[in-house]
């Protein structure tokens, strides 16, 4: 193998697939990256079994050839070149990566390609397409509410419903439960719901943000499920993904979703969200325990939500926010830290929190958006008298 391609590209390239890389296994060549030319460019790819990553960058091929070098070591040393022309050149016998670059001379050690595991790649055939930016946004309105305990797999993941024209993603960690739909551009050829680990629905979202912005046409992301319904394929500009999927039924949230409510109370999202991260510095101290009180106005008095938070070691905080109030006056208490991670992720300027009482689940909704398009339900803490 002999290529030749700008550093800048191959760092590129080592930093969308490098997440790919299995950082403790028994299988040295899946701590290690595949180098191979493609049809005139440079292919890398990186997989850890569960989730594989391949992606193809510009490059001069003089020589076809294929190997696997160290991930660590490859990406950092290409971190801390100069950008210009990096020229590769593999001994095939002695399986040594030469890498020459401005006034640097490098060799690296590498492992037969013939033990790189292979990595399926989408062929557009029955593919569901969606915008790409649509379909990062979606992510990270989700993938937050995923359960990181090991112990409970199904809630690890992130259900995806395909059905007619409408794409529903939904995760939920017992303690929150987050779902955001939305149009696809075609209608599928029939109704299908997985369950995607939402580590890797969170990889496709950074994937998505590095590649280079296009004008004119947006983005399309291309999704098939293998017809096993084992794996699940991301097909993006020169770079493809695939996933395991996860083989379990997802609990029916949409019975948990509350159906009515009895105060609605609709404020500014940016001073919320302020006043929330203020709440949490004391709130940390006390369980995360943020206290919401919503008092409608009265003769000629503004409705405001009072937000408070008390630590027995640090102190206490209150801070009070303009409102519009329909409903009776309530109060309670969430974890401050769930209902931040809610709006971090909305774009919307104001939002809804919808209660019923202080035991029930509260709801958190983007004011101006559909009420089938995004929606979290987050779970009340109990407040001691």
């Amino acid at each position: 193998m002999r290529v030749s391609c700008l550093q800048e590209n191959l760092s590129r390239g080592l930093n969308i697939v490098g997440r790919a890389v299995s950082p403790r296994s028994t299988l040295p060549v899946l701590g290690n990256i595949l180098l191979a030319t493609d049809e005139g460019r440079l292919k890398l790819a990186a997989t850890n079994l569960e989730i594989g990553i391949s992606c193809w960058i510009g490059a001069k091929v003089e020589d076809d050839g294929a190997v696997t070098v160290p991930a660590r070591l490859l990406s950092e040393f290409v971190g801390q070149l100069p950008a210009e022309r990096i020229d590769m050149d593999l001994s095939v016998r002695t399986l040594m990566l030469n890498l020459k670059c401005a006034r640097y001379d490098t060799n690296i050690k590498g492992i037969d390609a013939s033990e790189f595991p292979i990595i399926p790649t989408s062929d557009g055939a029955d593919a569901i397409r969606i915008e790409a930016d649509t379909l990062r946004k979606m992510i990270n309105q989700v993938v937050f509410a995923a359960a990181t305990d090991e112990s409970r797999p199904t809630l690890t993941g992130v259900d995806a419903r395909f059905n007619g024209k409408r794409l529903t993603l939904a995760a939920t960690d017992g303690f929150r439960l987050a779902v955001r739909s939305t149009d696809l551009a075609a209608a599928v050829p029939e109704k299908t719901e997985i369950i995607i680990p939402a580590r890797a629905l969170s990889e496709l979202s950074r994937i998505i943000g590095l590649l280079p912005k296009s004008e004119g046409e947006p983005q399309m992301v291309e999704i098939t499920v293998a017809s096993a319904r084992n794996q699940i394929l991301f097909h993006l500009p020169d770079v493809d993904m695939v996933s395991q999927l996860i083989d379990a039924n997802f609990p029916n949230y949409e019975a948990i979703i509350p159906k009515s409510f009895a105060t609605r109370t609709i404020i500014d999202t940016q001073p919320t969200l302020r006043a929330l991260r203020v709440a949490n510095l004391f709130a940390r101290d006390s369980s995360n325990i943020v206290r919401f009180q919503m008092t409608p106005g009265h003769d000629g008095a503004p409705a405001n939500l009072t937000m408070t938070a008390t630590s027995a070691e640090s102190g206490d905080n209150l801070a009070s926010l303009d409102a519009v109030i329909e409903g009776p006056e309530g109060e309670i208490a969430f974890n401050g830290r769930y209902l931040l991670d809610v709006l971090n992720v909305i774009d919307e300027p104001q939002i809804a929190l919808e209660t019923t009482r202080a035991s029930a689940p509260g709801v958190v909704r983007p004011v101006g958006v559909g009420p089938e398009e995004f929606t979290c339900v987050v779970m009340p803490m109990h407040i001691s008298r």
